[in-house]
């Protein structure tokens, strides 16, 4: 078992109040961590560090990006590592953690250190005059990130925080905790000045809202659920404080009678399925074109048949455990509710069988349910888990409808041959994101984020960069 410290002024620390909380690979049940149970005191001992700092944001924003390329390097270092850990925290396939999580931390931090390269103050003439926009950092920004791609998202926050000249408050889910810590212990390696970077471990109701009551913390970045995002915009918005929120999905998979499904099907599949449908951009609704309806199922269905699941350590396993045994009951309970609202559960919908190691994790087939209502809550309710609707639709119109109805607006993806025909449906859909023929197809310059309940505000390239500083308007008089 690992002992976590806080990260606070380039020390290990336990919180102030020496309680802990215990971690578990949700895979199978056993004890990997203990982390601080912080509060509100660990909170403002994390302020007191970066106060105490006064000068990164007088750094160069180019030194500033050669520390992010630090970082990068050092997580390199450490790859194998990060997927390791998080695989056994998140009970994801190794592959995954591999493929996904590992390399993605180590190219996000590289991202934003080149993307110094893109960043140019605007200037505007005037006939006797000149104004100059500047990108001033706000001073401390307090980043709260999720169980499901735990350092993923933790270094897509820190890396432009840090070179728009924030120090960085950080608080990560009490779930999934070993790669932040890898991530400070990264920084303490190569070196980053005492105070720019914090870690805080605890639970969100505690420590997390300590860090959004704040006054001096400036900024909020909350990637999470929808509910959670509702209790930080209260609490933020009356402060005056700049927030993103990142919330939840119930994305739609649309599939017109031209697509060729039968090439995309891993990618759609993929679309439903990754880490256990736990990702905010799964598609867990899928909305096929009627007179391929029934051709659809039966591929779709077949696949999914294919996939393995079982030990996330296993280089061949598709599908491991969900986060936690109490989100393994909520999806459950969404299967049966499925279920009684008329569904049809056409392939898993139950825990599968497993060796003894994994009989008490957090399994669950991947689920597929016909035959309901594109308006019961099943079909439009956050599920988050292996679980999909698919529902049959005849017109484009009827299928824009179905895509809008639900309070979620985060992504959708599109299956067609007619490019220019997927294209006019994007634009009718109530999402931050669409795809056409493909599925997390990410290009980090982007805005990323959702409509609707899904969040306010938008993270990625120059956004992350305006998001992240107080721009300034300077007018100097020539005449």
């Amino acid at each position: 078992m690992k002992l976590i410290q806080n990260y606070i002024n380039g020390k290990f620390l336990n919180s102030l109040n020496d309680e802990f909380i215990e971690n578990f690979n949700p895979a199978t049940g056993e004890l990997i961590a203990s982390i601080p149970r912080s509060s509100n005191k660990d909170i403002q001992l994390a302020v007191n560090a970066c106060r105490s700092n006064d000068n990164w944001h007088k750094i160069s924003i180019t030194k500033r990006a050669e520390w992010l390329e630090k970082i990068a390097n050092e997580l390199e270092n450490r790859y194998e590592e990060i997927a390791l850990m998080e695989s056994k925290d998140t009970g994801k396939p190794i592959s995954l953690a591999r493929n996904v999580d590992a390399s993605r931390s180590v190219y996000n931090f590289r991202f934003f250190a080149n993307l110094v390269n893109e960043i140019h103050q605007p200037e505007f003439k005037m006939n006797d005059a000149i104004n100059r926009v500047l990108n001033k950092p706000l001073g401390i920004a307090g980043l709260i990130t999720p169980w499901n791609l735990p350092l993923y998202l933790l270094s897509w926050k820190v890396a432009p925080a840090l070179l728009m000249g924030n120090c960085v408050i950080a608080k990560p889910s009490e779930l999934t905790p070993l790669t932040a810590n890898l991530l400070a212990e990264v920084i303490d390696k190569i070196g980053l000045p005492k105070g720019v970077f914090n870690l805080i471990h605890g639970y969100g109701s505690e420590c997390g809202q300590a860090l959004v009551e704040h006054q001096e913390i400036k900024l909020i970045s909350f990637t999470g659920g929808t509910e959670t995002g509702k209790i930080v915009a209260k609490t933020a918005a009356p402060m005056f404080k700049k927030i993103s929120l990142e919330l939840g999905g119930k994305n739609a998979t649309i599939i017109l009678k031209d697509a060729e499904f039968e090439k995309h099907i891993d990618q759609i599949v993929k679309s439903a399925f990754l880490n256990q449908g736990q990702v905010c951009l799964c598609g867990s609704r899928i909305l096929v074109q009627d007179s391929i309806y029934e051709k659809f199922v039966e591929i779709f269905r077949l696949r999914v048949s294919q996939m393995k699941i079982g030990n996330p350590l296993d280089e061949d396993t598709e599908l491991g455990s969900l986060i936690s045994l109490r989100h393994k009951e909520t999806v459950m309970n969404y299967i049966a509710m499925a279920i009684e609202e008329g569904g049809n559960v056409i392939y898993g919908g139950k825990e599968p069988i497993l060796p003894e190691t994994f009989s008490n994790g957090a399994f669950i087939e991947p689920t597929i349910i016909t035959d309901l209502s594109h308006k019961s809550k099943a079909a439009t309710e956050e599920i988050f888990g292996p679980v999909v609707t698919i529902h049959p639709f005849s017109e484009i119109h009827e299928a824009i409808k179905i895509a809008n109805i639900t309070n979620y607006g985060l992504s959708a993806s599109i299956w067609t041959k007619d490019v220019q025909s997927g294209e006019n449906i994007a634009k009718e859909l109530d999402t931050g994101i669409v795809w056409i023929n493909c599925w997390l197809h990410r290009d980090l310059r982007t805005p990323f984020g959702g409509m609707k309940d899904s969040g306010i505000g938008r993270e990625g390239g120059l956004y992350s960069v305006e998001f992240f500083s107080e721009m300034q308007n300077i007018c100097t008089f020539l005449g």
